[in-house]
This record gives C-alpha cells, structure tokens and sequence, in this order.
C-alpha cells in the first residue's frame, strides 16, 4: 500500500485528477489543491484550526439564502470579488469600470417607467439622478435596461427589513431612444455590511471595520454590448479609502450636488434640500 505523509499527499491527489475529462476543471481543482496544500504545510495548520475553518465555512453557507448571500460577502471582503472583477473586466479608456456586485442583488425588482420614485418610502434625502448609457463613441444606446439598488439613510437595504412587502430602492428602468435614463431615490450613505453572521465574525477577529462609502448599485444590459456592473461612489466619503469589500475605483466617483429647496429636475417643487447626480455610463461592445 502507497506510503502518504505530508509531502507525497499532494501528488496522490493530483494523480486522482488524471482523469478528469474536463479540462479546465482539471486545471482549476489541481491548482486549488497544489496551493490549498502548500498554504497548510506553510502555516503548520493544526487538526482544530482546520475543524474551526470547515465550521466557519459551515456557518457561512448556513447563512444564505435567497435575500442575503454570505459566501459573496465573505469573496467580498477577502477581496477575491474584486480580483476576479479586475481581472476579468478590463475596459479601453473612456468605457465605465466594473467593481462588485455585492450580496444585495435580487431577481424580480421592478420595471418602472423613466422619471419614476424608485424609493418606494425608503427613508434619506432626495436624489434626482440623470444619466446615459453610451457607446465608446459617444453614441445613445437606446432599451438598455439599467438595474439600480441601494440602501436607504439607516444604511439597510430593502432585503434586510423583514417586515418590510414590497421593495424600495431598488428597480429596472429602461433608457429611451436618446440612451437617456432619470429616476428619483434616496441619497446613499455610507453603511456596514453585516455583522452578525460569520463574516462580521471575521472583520472582528482581524480588526477590521465593515464600513462601505456610500454608493448606488447600477446592472446594465444591452444587446451587443457587455453587461456592466458598477456603483457610482459618493466624493468626500469617510471611508472611501478604506471600502471593506476594496471596491472603490476613481473613475467612479462623483459629487452628488446639495441643491436648497425649490424647483427640481423633473419639474417638481421641492420644499426640502435635494441632491442631483449626473452620470454617464459607457458599455464595451461585445
């Protein structure tokens, strides 16, 4: 019988893997192995150690479901998310960068004409946004269908209110035929992810914030064109330079305009202070 000690183990498990008639499978689990191996021979990863890491993963996937997703928390502040965004998603200059998609995306939200309140009753300041959805060239691209979400002033997403029936903040809208695209929401204020479940754990145990700057979540689908997924960062955050999930790109960062009540973007007259947000959004065609 084949003698196993902590060396020759990685080679017997890489030789299971010959057979595996899928390429790039093969590639990916033997190069997992190879490191995952490596990192327990360099840090002299004990039995319990290894136990508390398979219960904290344990934890994690008990955490999911279909409102909160803990696993892409977790990719998010270990900063893998980013990574694979940046490294999947470079742009030419002039297109508009990808950053995270983060937990709080939901199938389902709904489809609202152009000017709408999308804040349904979300608590926060008033926001007009404006915006276009471009080609490279500057060219209006019209039916692109634009995702947005976001969390309201207490920080929360929709998502996260249990007794709350119908979404706010969140919705699809559709550019017209000049690429234009405007709603009315909440101003985003910086936030925390959660803490309360194994991720929070974390941030805890490593002395880490879970402070997120403010932002608006944005999807944009069009045919012939990449999908893009993006925030646009509100300037002058606290933590912009210290984002838990290492999301913020310059690029993406605007002011968000203070305007004194009176008469709003659409038309409306405002008796309270609004902010306005103008953002162009550029798609690499595919």
């Amino acid at each position: 019988m084949k003698y196993i000690d902590e060396n020759s183990i990685t080679t017997a498990v890489l030789q299971r893997l010959e057979s595996c008639k899928n390429p790039r499978l093969k590639e990916i689990l033997g190069t997992l192995v190879i490191h995952l191996h490596d990192f327990a021979r360099e840090v002299k990863l004990t039995e319990s150690e290894w136990m508390a890491g398979i219960e904290f993963l344990t934890a994690t996937g008990q955490m999911c479901d279909d409102k909160r997703q803990e696993f892409i928390l977790l990719s998010d502040t270990l900063g893998l998310s980013m990574l694979t965004v940046a490294m999947n998603n470079a742009k030419p200059e002039g297109v508009t960068e990808s950053t995270v998609f983060g937990p709080f995306h939901v199938a389902g939200a709904p489809h609202v004409a152009l000017g709408a309140d999308i804040s349904a009753g979300a608590a926060g300041e008033p926001l007009f946004v404006t915006a276009k959805v471009l080609t490279p060239d500057g060219k209006p691209v019209a039916g692109a269908d634009v995702d947005v979400w976001q969390a309201d002033e207490e920080g929360l997403y929709d998502v996260q209110r249990p007794d709350l029936a119908h979404h706010q903040a969140r919705a699809v809208l559709r550019t017209d035929a000049q690429g234009n695209l405007n709603f009315k929401t909440v101003l985003p204020v910086a936030y925390p992810v959660p803490t309360d479940g194994p991720v929070g754990k974390m941030l805890v145990a490593t002395g880490r914030h879970p402070w997120r700057p403010a932002h608006i979540h944005f999807m944009v689908v069009a045919p012939g064109f990449e999908r893009l997924i993006t925030h646009v960062f509100r300037d002058g955050d606290p933590y912009m330079d210290s984002d838990v999930v290492f999301g913020v790109r310059s690029s993406l960062i605007r002011q968000f305009e203070q305007h004194a009540p009176g008469l709003a973007p659409d038309g409306s007259q405002q008796s309270v202070p609004f902010h306005t947000l103008n953002f162009d959004f550029v798609l690499q065609p595919v």
